[in-house]
Parts: structure tokens; sequence; C-alpha cells
């Protein structure tokens, strides 16, 4: 793979648009992203923390933006070093900056309600229809199945910023194809991921391949970006997949970096995690700062220890970049910029403590009950109305009035579903752009409670 074709700022469905002089397209894409109304929806949906329990944690919104802030720091530097190295031409370590802080903003942006464990009770809601299937469920093609029953928010994020948001089936936000790259973390559709054993995967290089990273309506719009930037292209069989874009993985490692980091902060803040625990855990990340912090209060201790870890999570993704360059390049690198750097057992062992005292807190695990319980009823909430749709040849119009009330008043998006496949869609848009509260809300109301 090459720079000259990895920074292209083509944008997606709109090639004939002009840089402006001052502004360039990449700054122009981070500007789309921040001011969407799904990257605003960010705000209300959870981290890891609960919301409802506490104003002063993380959410999705704030995190992205440090993640967007710590991804271009990286991006920076790397830029400088392919430019000392004239592997880039000056002024575009600029350019790899720009990239990665517009794909940080986005990179949660297809996340549903509750964290992770929303993605969870999506994929078994629809398990659960898929199992002795009858309906519209009965009527989808079975290789489309897996990208409901394990619904992925990567690929559902790719959806919106390049198809539903503004320019609706026309390209989405039309972002530069370079930030779609630099977006797209697992580079594979999920009929794929399932056809293909990890391992022979990991045999033939790295390809992001935990999870799939595409559904199948988007698949064609993501061709088109990676033959553009000329990602190295694998077909085994009828399957094809993507290396991953360069930039992905300083996209991953500034997220590696904040959530490992800032998830420590949240925890000592809510007072699931005592100090000393904390600090110790930052402290050694922090390469044992020397400084007098006798002066400080705790809170401000762990915000100094929170500041310096990061500093040198960066100086680790930098030197792992530079350490891996030629594989990173050749889609064969195999690990993550913080597992591959020196800082890799300290960050390990954040990820241990984070598995065994934060992930399995009471209110986390309050919050995830519930948060199950509130996705699958308003899932089978607004069922009735597409299997009404289905039923009547898709026809809008042939709705009943309980079901144009029930569209009125939750502003379902019934626009263009004429299959099944869009009608799942259509639903899963609905529940994944959903705020936690608002998720709530939705749920009584149809439940009547």
């Amino acid at each position: 793979m090459e720079w000259s074709t990895l920074l292209s700022n083509e944008r997606l469905h709109d090639p004939k648009y002009s840089e402006q002089v001052n502004r360039s397209i990449f700054t122009q894409d981070y500007d789309r992203i921040v001011f969407s109304e799904p990257f605003r929806r960010l705000a209300n949906k959870t981290q890891v923390q609960p919301l409802y329990e506490h104003d002063h944690v993380h959410h999705r919104l704030i995190h992205s933006i440090e993640v967007g802030s710590v991804g271009r720091s990286l991006a920076m530097a790397i830029g400088q070093w392919l430019v000392e190295h004239e592997i880039i031409d000056k002024g575009e370590e600029n350019s790899l900056a720009n990239i990665v802080q517009a794909a940080c903003a986005a990179h949660d942006i297809g996340n549903p309600p509750f964290g992770h464990s929303g993605e969870n009770a999506i994929g078994e809601w629809f398990l659960e229809k898929f199992t002795n299937a009858k309906g519209m469920f009965a009527d989808l093609d079975p290789i489309l199945q897996e990208e409901f029953c394990a619904f992925e928010g990567n690929a559902q994020g790719l959806r919106i910023i390049a198809r539903t948001e503004m320019y609706r089936n026309d390209g989405g936000m039309r972002l530069s194809k370079a930030v779609l790259g630099a977006f797209m973390k697992y580079p594979l559709s999920a009929a794929t991921k399932k056809d293909l054993s990890d391992l022979a995967y990991k045999e033939d290089g790295y390809f992001g391949g935990k999870k799939f990273g595409v559904f199948n309506s988007e698949l064609p719009l993501f061709e088109e970006v990676a033959q553009t930037l000329n990602l190295t292209k694998v077909e085994v069989g009828s399957n094809t997949w993507w290396r991953r874009h360069p930039l992905v993985f300083v996209v991953e490692a500034a997220d590696d970096i904040c959530y490992n980091i800032v998830d420590l902060e949240d925890a000592f803040t809510t007072g699931e995690l005592q100090f000393d625990v904390v600090r110790q855990a930052l402290f050694d990340l922090a390469d044992k700062p020397n400084r007098d912090t006798s002066d400080m209060s705790e809170a401000e201790q762990i915000a100094y220890l929170r500041a310096v870890a990061i500093g040198k999570g960066i100086e680790n993704c930098l030197e792992a970049f530079k350490a891996n360059y030629s594989a990173i390049m050749a889609g064969t690198f195999s690990q993550s910029l913080v597992e591959a750097g020196k800082l890799s057992k300290q960050f390990e062992e954040i990820k241990d403590l984070s598995k065994k005292r934060i992930f399995t807190a009471r209110r986390k695990t309050e919050l995830e009950v519930s948060g199950h319980r509130i996705i699958g009823n308003v899932l089978s909430g607004i069922l009735p109305v597409y299997e009404q749709l289905a039923t009547n040849n898709w026809d809008r119009k042939s709705l009943d009035d309980h079901s144009k009330q029930v569209e009125r008043a939750l502003l379902l998006d019934l626009r263009g579903i004429s299959n099944v496949e869009q009608a799942l869609h259509s639903m899963a848009d609905f529940i994944s752009g959903m705020t936690d509260r608002y998720a709530l809300r939705i749920s009584r109301m149809l439940s009547g409670t």
C-alpha cells in the first residue's frame, strides 16, 4: 500500500468536489461528523459507567472527542517521522492528523444504547426471531442473518456515515475515502467472517477480523473506497476482504489508550476502585514519574497521572508503529500498536483489572440487565408495523391507523423499504440510534407502563 493513494481526498459519491484553499476536505469531514445528529446523540449513550448514576463520568461523545485528540497527536508524530524519512511530502503530516481525528470522532457513532451489552441484546433479539423463523424473518436470505444475529456497531457506523446521514442513499456524509478507510476497523462482511475461520485469516496476514465491519447493503460502497485507496484485496473462494488501512491502527491505538486509562479514572470517581489501586496502575503506566504530588488532592493526583500516562501511551504506540512499519504497510501486521509496544504489560494489567473490578460492578450489571429488556421491548413494540408492511407488499399507505400512529409517534423512517433486508436494517437503525434515556422512555410508552 502507498500513501499517495491512501491519503485520497476524493469524496464518496462526490468525486468532483474541490478542496477549499483555507480548509482541507479532511477538516470538513471532521466538521460534518461532529455537527451530525448521530454524533450529538453520543452524549447520552453509556461508555462504561451508567449515565443515570453519576454526572461526572465519561459518555461516548466525550470519549470520542478525547480519542480524536489522542489520535491527532499520535498521527502527527507518525507523520513527522514519515516526512523526516522522505516517505511523504512535508505538509502531509497535517493530512494524517486530520484524517485520524475525523475517523476517531466517528469510531463509536454506530454504537447502540447501553454500550456493548446493547449490541448483544439486539443480536439476541434477532437470533430468537430467526430461530424457527416465521413471517418476514423466514424470507431473509440465510447468508444475511448473521448481520443481525451478531449485530455490530462498527458496521452500523459505516452505514450511518456512508448511507443514512445527510445525502441519504447517495454517499451519506460524503466523507473522503481516506477517512472512510481509516474508520474501517474490520474490512470484511459478516458472511465472510462466518465462512472463514480465524486461523485461515491469521495464516494469511492480519485482517482486523475479530468482528465484521460492513453490512451487505454497504459492501459496494466500501469496495469503491478500497479500490480508490488501493487497499490490498484478498480473495479466498467466493469471499473477499481487505487489508487494513495503516491509519486504522492509529485510530485503534487512540481508542485503546483512552478507554484503558480513563475507565480507571472513572472507576475512582464513582468509588468502584480505591485511590491506591488506581494510582498504582496509572503510576506504572506513566513510567513512575518523580513529581512531588503531596500537595495534591487524590482526584488531582489521578488526573495528573492520567495525563502523563496518555502521553506515555502515545510515545509507546509511535515507537510500535515505527518498528512494525513494513508489516503495517504490507497489511500483515497482526497486533494492535498497544500490544506491540514496550508498555504492553502495563496495559494488559489494566485490562485485567477492568475486567475483574469494573466491568462486573453492580451498577454496570444492573444497567445491562435493564438495557437488555428495554431493547427487546422496543424492537418487539415496533415489529408489528414492519410485519404489516411486509404483508402489504411494502406499501406504507396500507398501514392501519394504529401502525400509522406508532410511525408518527416514534418518527419511524419507513422510506424506501421494499424487502426484508431493508426492513430489518430500518429496525436496527431505529434502535441503535437511540440514546439510553430515549430507549427507556419509548420502551415504557410501547409497553404501556
